[in-house]
């Protein structure tokens, strides 16, 4: 379990252009850091699926990018996915999820 929050997707750190309507995700550069490799996106993280949760609400999202502000448990998402869990004005929220 962690923090979610929400961010404008662009050029992630695994090499992929997103945007505010793909199902995305940042993890914390600590798990990102983690599997470090000397071209990050080549990193074994990118393109992993994770499904997270909050209030019986749930989302499915690809790894495409760390997060330097997150704990090692938090999640950065993309605003549509953040939408599946919270409205935006809760901003940081607690959430649930594995890899799937």
């Amino acid at each position: 379990s962690g923090e979610g929050t929400f961010y404008d997707a662009g050029l992630g750190s695994c090499g992929i252009v997103s945007s505010a309507n793909d199902y995305i995700v940042a993890i914390s550069h600590e798990l990102m850091d983690s599997s470090f490799t000397a071209n990050p996106n080549n990193n074994p993280y990118c393109g992993k699926s994770i499904r997270a949760y909050r209030d019986g609400k749930s989302v499915d999202v690809t790894v495409v990018d760390r997060c330097e502000g997150c704990a090692y448990n938090d999640l950065d998402f993309s605003n549509s996915a953040f939408e599946k869990l919270a409205s935006f004005n809760e901003g940081r929220v607690g959430i649930t999820w594995e890899w799937i």
